[in-house]
Order: structure tokens, then C-alpha cells, then sequence
């Protein structure tokens, strides 16, 4: 599976508001469901950003393309920017079965687990320490895989 990460500046060069502004245009850069979707937890994705959550525990999307992981700078780092990458991609990440998951801390996850859920069945969230699996969106990797009959390939 292609992972594509971007690293985007946060607090304090920009707001938490603002943050999850510049990745919901990475994420559904035109409007549309997943748009409407991804701005409807803003206040749940702005307070894991101020919390600084996505400096070493990316947010997580999987859809029908790459999977892209999205890291936020704060503090000097964010002002500076040199570390920043926040070019747009080359698809939205929200096209076709998408999902996406926010790293959170232990104690929070009660509390952010029932704000998200009450908002979308696509957006979760999950302890900081997890990783996500390369299946995890449930996908089966071998329907997939590339097949390719090297008898035949052999006979060319």
C-alpha cells in the first residue's frame, strides 16, 4: 500500500481552527459530502490539535487511493516551517470508501470516541499508542495484488 504523508504548520503560526481548515482541504479539497462531513467534528479535530496530538501520532486516511498520513508543527517548528509539507495531492483522500482515524490520548478517548460517532460513522478515533494495521480499512491486500502468470510472461 503507498502511504503519502504531509506535515502541516499549527499553533502557534496558525490557529487549531485554522490547522484543521488547511486539512480538510488537503483531505476534500471541492465540496461534497465528505467535506460537509470532515467540517461537521471540528470542534473534536481542533481539540486534539491544540492538545498537539499530530506532532508524533499522525491522523490517518484510507480510501481508494494512497493512504495519507497528516503530522502538524507546532511551536518553533510551525513558525519556522522548514519541516512543513502541505502541497495538495494528487487525489482526494475522501474519494470512494473513505475513512479516517485521529489519534488520541487514553484518558480522552471515551469522550472524543462519542463526539465523533455522534457525527460520522467514517471519522474515528484511536489511542495515540495504536497503530493502524495496512488492512485495517478491511480491505482484503490480495484481491488487490497484481497477478501475474510467469509461464506466460516466460513464453513473450
Amino acid at each position: 500500500m503507498t502511504v503519502i504523508s504531509r506535515t502541516v504548520r499549527s499553533i502557534p503560526h496558525r490557529s487549531a481552527t485554522d490547522t484543521w481548515k488547511v486539512i480538510i482541504d488537503l483531505l476534500a479539497p471541492k465540496f461534497g459530502t465528505a467535506r460537509t462531513e470532515l467540517e461537521s467534528i471540528a470542534g473534536t479535530a481542533c481539540s486534539l490539535i491544540a492538545e498537539e496530538q499530530m506532532s508524533e501520532y499522525p491522523m490517518v486516511a484510507t480510501g481508494s487511493g494512497p493512504r495519507v498520513r497528516i503530522y502538524c508543527l507546532y511551536n518553533d517548528d510551525a513558525i519556522e516551517g522548514d519541516k512543513a509539507a502541505e502541497t495538495p495531492l494528487a487525489s482526494a483522500a475522501t474519494q470512494g470508501d473513505w475513512k479516517l482515524s485521529l489519534p488520541s490520548p487514553e484518558a480522552d478517548l471515551p469522550w472524543v470516541r462519542k463526539a465523533l460517532k455522534a457525527k460520522s460513522s467514517r471519522i474515528t478515533a484511536r489511542n495515540q499508542e495504536e497503530s493502524i494495521e495496512e488492512e485495517a480499512d478491511g480491505s482484503d491486500a490480495s484481491a488487490n495484488a497484481l497477478n501475474v502468470n510467469m509461464e506466460a510472461l516466460k513464453k513473450l
